[in-house]
């Protein structure tokens, strides 16, 4: 037996370190020990993309629910993924101009959004608490919204995963949908850990329609529905002409004109105030969409606060304000903005031209994540990319549209969260540099055209069959044709505006069009535009009657994809994060065990 005089007060030091080491094990992020990430295991389940993947939607009056889409109320239902059943499911119709355009196309194929945690908070799917099922409205190419989050996905940048799904409905052809992760809490936890920060979905009120507006976690975006049918011309707002658009320095290193300095943002054409967006060439949302600062009062920025997806405080509300004040006045952007981050994104961004966004003249269709005052975006709907919006033609413009004034229907300077890019050579050059990379590694590569001819015999058969498409399978493959031809004119395009080969900026490319890439009889409209269609193969498919058939096979059609990258980041072991927990107690309880036997054994020496 141990005669050391103080044996007892050591085993007391050692089993109160044990208890410490415990509770920081266990409550690492209460005491500052943040996750980067986590692993939910959904990522390589649903959002597998080597396969199509099933989804039957069971429900009692299928009819009813459809009649009454454009309510855009939840109904309950069973959902059948991949052959694993999930009762007492939500399931309602969402978009905003995409419901009243369905009904204009008189069919029947609304986009849904599905929630697993709707009617129990405890329910979920491998960890996935909602997400979307995309029509493809508007999309001969079935590929607009999934190419480009593979992007993004690829480029490092806080995307969410979708996968292709052929949905039944009580065992009935319905069609091939896309299913993309929603932006809300799996989200948040998947990419910034159990202790995200705030989120949020600036909108303007007058653009409104559909669900999304409001505050929770409710997606939304999209063209008011009072405004269809507005734009039809075949030129966008500033599109080619010089006007309006940002021009960066000849050789694009130095600083843009009018957005150096503090006091970036303020004075944006003498357009200040809260309907400054509204009237700078056409552009139609409100300063505080733009991400202008005008004030200190949380009412100038109420689309951006009403929109708020996570709970948020007024102190929340201040942080906001303060980032995006020095933000607008170029101070301390590496405190304000994740500067890689956000680069990453503007580069994707501005290589698929998508007009119907931050960069366009409606200003919206982003979200915007704030975590201990850094701001960043992260995408959201794409269908109407490579030049869909406004059913613009000048195919030329938009295969050479310049990455140095990339915005339409205003200046560079109105759009803060990019003017910061360019009022710095520093950041113009670390933009160029990522755009240079993206370029070689997506597309000089070899990559993207494998990847593409991989996806397009994939999803094939199921357009073939799908039922309800709104375009002929004729139409997919001409879409899907002319998809790939631009993209890879894009590359070409921009590694030429890289190397200065070729104009920048839009004035640059008016002065001088001559050294343009030749897109020859490119039809941007094969790949689907915002005009409606009279050549639907059919309209979806009536109700499957009463009868709940459950999919027969396996989960989907496997094909080979090329090497496409791991965009997952880890393993699909179900509900991985409960299982991180369940190891760190199990390794302190082990510790602590360990404290006790040694305890034991000196006690008896």
């Amino acid at each position: 037996m141990s005669t050391h005089k103080h044996i007892d007060r050591i085993c007391c030091v050692v089993l109160v370190l044990v208890l410490i080491l415990t509770a920081v094990f266990v409550n690492g992020e209460a005491f500052g020990i943040q996750t980067v990430s986590t692993v939910m295991g959904y990522e390589l389940k649903l959002f597998d993309t080597s396969v199509v993947h099933t989804i039957d939607i069971e429900m009692d009056d299928w009819d009813s629910f459809i009649e009454n889409c454009t309510d855009e109320e939840y109904v309950n239902c069973t959902v059948i993924i991949d052959n694993e059943a999930y009762k007492n499911v939500a399931i309602r119709a969402k978009g905003n101009t995409s419901l009243s355009q369905v009904q204009t196309y008189g069919n029947n194929r609304y986009s849904f959004k599905v929630e697993f945690d709707h009617y129990d908070s405890t329910k979920n799917y491998y960890g996935l608490d909602k997400f979307c099922l995309n029509n493809i409205i508007q999309d001969n190419t079935y590929m607009k919204d999934y190419l480009t989050y593979q992007m993004m996905g690829y480029f490092g940048v806080d995307a969410p995963l979708c996968s292709y799904a052929y949905i039944t409905v009580n065992g009935e052809d319905w069609g091939l949908y896309l299913a993309v992760e929603s932006i809300e809490e799996a989200f948040l936890k998947r990419n910034y850990g159990t202790d995200y920060g705030e989120l949020y979905k600036p909108d303007s009120s007058d653009m409104g329609g559909g669900r999304g507006i409001g505050g929770g976690f409710n997606e939304g975006g999209g063209m008011p529905r009072e405004n269809e049918g507005q734009f039809g011309g075949e030129k966008m707002p500033g599109f080619g002409t010089g006007s309006g658009q940002q021009n960066a320095p000849d050789g694009m290193g130095g600083e843009a004109d009018g957005a150096a300095g503090k006091g970036m943002g303020k004075d944006m054409d003498g357009a200040a105030g809260k309907d400054m967006g509204k009237d700078m060439n056409g552009a139609m949302g409100s300063d505080d969409v733009t991400l202008v600062y005008t004030d200190d009062d949380y009412d100038s920025y109420s689309n951006i606060f009403e929109n708020a997806k996570t709970d948020i405080s007024d102190s929340d509300k201040d942080r906001l304000i303060a980032s995006l004040k020095k933000l607008n006045e170029n101070e301390d952007i590496e405190e304000v903005v994740n500067i890689e981050e956000v680069i990453r994104y503007f580069v994707v961004h501005n290589f698929v031209v998508n007009f119907d966004s931050y960069t366009g003249s409606m200003i919206h269709n982003y979200y915007l994540y704030e975590e201990d005052g850094q701001l960043s975006m992260i995408p959201w709907d794409y269908n109407l990319a490579f030049g869909g919006f406004q059913s613009n033609t000048d195919a030329a413009g938009l295969v050479n549209y310049p990455i140095a004034s990339p915005v339409s229907g205003g200046t560079v300077d109105s759009r803060p969260m990019l003017a910061w890019i360019f009022a710095s050579e520093e950041y113009t050059e670390l933009y160029h540099q990522y755009f240079s990379e993206f370029i070689a590694e997506y597309f000089e590569s070899g990559y993207f055209e494998g990847m593409m001819d991989s996806v397009r015999e994939m999803i094939a058969p199921y357009v073939e069959k799908d039922p309800s498409k709104f375009c002929t399978y004729e139409e997919f493959e001409a879409g899907i044709a002319t998809l790939k031809e631009f993209c890879i004119l894009r590359a070409e395009s921009i590694r030429g505006q890289l190397d200065g080969s070729i104009p920048s900026t839009s004035d640059g490319q008016s002065a001088d069009g001559a050294s343009l890439v030749d897109a020859g009889d490119m039809e941007i409209s094969a790949m689907g535009s915002m005009g409606i269609t009279e050549k639907m193969e059919g309209t979806a498919p009536e109700a499957a009657g009463e009868s709940l058939q459950r999919p027969d096979g396996e989960a989907g059609e496997s094909f080979e994809q090329g090497k496409m990258p791991d965009m997952n980041g880890g393993t699909n072991d179900f509900a991985a994060n409960n299982t991180q927990s369940w190891i760190l107690v199990s390794i302190s309880a082990a510790i602590l065990l360990l404290g006790l036997i040694v305890a034991f054994v000196f006690k008896r020496r």
